[in-house]
């Protein structure tokens, strides 16, 4: 069955450890704020180190703001498609309701050959929404439009000939699409950020689960786990993959690493809870956060990688991505960072697994 093919190209065996990044825009160490354009260029440095120490999955985010350098995610991807060798590479996420269908499939599809077959996409409706009028959609159709288009890239990822018709663009019959995947289907995700609606518009695809955990404890979310297998279950569909995502940072010592995030934490998160109505964050969360009952994955290797393995477990996660970067942490923090998640936590993640 197409759902157990999934599971297996998706790694169920065994837990894949990925990172996330928006492409950030990073500041020098005296607060001067980098370009967008070096952002990018730093994060094809950071996406080749990640390959080098181990790292399984690469997901790079879509936004249209001043704070993150990244708008076209696929562009990326195919420059790190051609400087890496093993990691998959993906999106985090792609947001689909303001997008093309056809054209993010075949934007991922050119990926995916560039690659050699590495690529996967994370669909999702995001939780921003400058996309929608920079792109001439109407928010008020915010539900339709991700409906209607999550329907047609059902379609496309199989790589056959599509047939189909919606509410928001023209029918399409017996349409092929190029370039046609080598090995399809494509590998997708549904991103869910904590909506049951959501769970369940995921396994009634037939399609793995990202959850989006930024805040609380992330064990709370394994009641939408729960409803994600008996959604699959109740309608007679294998198990299908299920993965979360998370912002962490990794030093060599948990207080190197709080002392590192803090400031800069505090600043953009401070400035996205201002746009939405939220108090500022304290000091006094922030370390609760990272804490074993929080979600921020941040501290030396060790503390990390416990945290990792304890929240894999309570979830039974197949995938594991932390998101390492943080507003204006500077590039240098984020390479040490990468590098102590591939070469350390990853191989004790496994241990922690492997010995129960």
């Amino acid at each position: 069955m197409e759902s157990q093919t999934a599971a297996a190209e998706l790694g169920t065996a065994e837990l894949e450890l990925g990172l996330d990044t928006f492409g950030d825009v990073t500041a020098e160490a005296d607060g001067t704020l980098i370009s967008g354009a070096q952002t990018l260029r730093n994060l094809l440095e950071q996406a080749v180190l990640a390959d080098e120490v181990g790292v399984d999955f690469l997901g790079v985010g879509e936004h249209h703001r001043p704070d993150y350098a990244v708008s076209a995610p696929e562009a990326v991807l195919g420059a790190v498609a051609a400087r890496t060798s093993r990691m998959r590479l993906g999106s985090a996420v792609t947001v689909l309701s303001s997008d093309d269908p056809i054209r993010v499939f075949q934007r991922f599809s050119t990926v995916d050959a560039l690659s050699s077959g590495r690529a996967e996409v994370i669909l999702g409706r995001g939780s921003f929404t400058e996309s929608f009028p920079l792109f001439g959609f109407d928010l008020a159709d915010y539900e339709e439009l991700f409906d209607d288009k999550l329907s047609l890239f059902a379609q496309l990822r199989t790589g056959r000939p599509v047939t189909w018709s919606g509410s928001t663009r023209g029918p399409l019959r017996d349409q092929r699409v190029f370039p046609e995947l080598e090995n399809p289907p494509l590998p997708t995700w549904i991103a869910v950020g904590g909506s049951p609606e959501s769970v369940v518009r995921a396994a009634s695809y037939g399609l793995p689960l990202m959850l989006a955990i930024i805040g609380g404890d992330p064990v709370r979310f394994r009641p939408f786990v729960d409803l994600y297998h008996r959604a699959l279950s109740e309608i007679g569909r294998d198990a299908l993959p299920v993965g979360v995502h998370c912002p962490g940072h990794v030093a060599d010592t948990d207080e190197q690493a709080r002392e590192e995030l803090w400031p800069h934490y505090r600043e953009y998160v401070g400035r996205i809870g201002g746009e939405r109505g939220w108090p500022p964050p304290s000091r006094f969360d922030f370390e609760r956060s990272t804490g074993p009952g929080g979600a921020l994955f941040v501290g030396s290797p060790e503390t990390v990688a416990r945290k990792i393995a304890s929240t894999s477990k309570a979830l039974g996660l197949s995938r594991f991505d932390m998101k390492y970067s943080h507003g204006t942490l500077g590039h240098a923090q984020l390479m040490r960072s990468i590098e102590l998640y591939g070469t350390q936590v990853i191989p004790r993640v496994r241990e922690l697994l492997a010995d129960g």
